[in-house]
């Protein structure tokens, strides 16, 4: 799994002109159950991206085969599925537009916290902040709860300048969605969905690294 974590950072480090998304996606039913979906999505940076690809390396960056990847997709699907509380887990791969997807379904929010520490562990990835979400059932409140660090700016400043210019254009979209309406929630650069039951977010990635947006929220939902 270490290398499928190489290959995104070799995305990142030579699409310099182009950008990319991570997209968070979470379905929340009124028992606390639901399903989770992460995107990856290269899609901008896509012809750059083919040709990469095509080589064995660059600057010193092994770049797995496209079934190099894959099997590294199905050894997180496997890691997952033996998680508990987690079941249903799928994952899909695009080469032609260069986006990848992990979904599962989740018999309690909870879980989801496990998923991010155990993935990032398993990635050998250093986190730089503090990132839950918890459902109290009783009051109808769904939390996403995040503390920045200053280590996240940091670490960004360590990168080489070219890497550093990706990060200009790179999004982060999250989407939540519930059985019931929204009442409230208390982030104010959230939008509401029309339906009234669906709570959006986007911002630059540049952002939360900087420390200038925080994508913390509690959601009240109608009983």
């Amino acid at each position: 799994m270490r290398a499928l974590f190489n290959l995104v950072l070799v995305f990142i480090a030579f699409c310099f002109s182009s950008c990319f998304e991570v997209i968070e996606e979470i379905d929340l039913k009124n028992n606390g159950t639901g399903n989770a979906t992460l995107t990856l999505n290269f899609s901008s940076s896509k012809s750059k991206v083919a040709s990469i690809m095509l080589l064995d390396s660059i600057h010193g960056y092994k770049i797995p085969s496209k079934q190099k990847v894959k099997t590294e997709l199905d050894e997180v699907v496997a890691y997952l599925e033996k998680m508990e509380g987690i079941s249903q887990v799928r994952k899909t791969t695009d080469f032609e537009n260069y986006i990848a997807t992990i979904s599962f379904s989740f018999s309690d929010i909870s879980n989801i916290n496990k998923v991010n520490q155990n993935i990032l562990k398993k990635l050998r990835v250093r986190v730089t902040n503090g990132s839950s979400y918890s459902y109290n059932k009783t009051k109808s409140i769904f939390s996403r709860n995040y503390q920045y660090t200053a280590e996240a700016a940091l670490q960004y400043k360590k990168l080489r300048g070219e890497v550093k210019n990706v990060f200009k254009e790179a999004k982060y979209t999250s989407i939540y969605r519930f059985d019931r309406q929204v009442k409230s929630f208390d982030n104010k650069v959230a939008i509401l969905s029309k339906s009234q039951k669906a709570i959006m977010f986007k911002a630059p990635i540049l952002d939360l690294i900087n420390g200038k947006i925080n994508i913390s929220n509690n959601i009240l939902l109608s009983k």
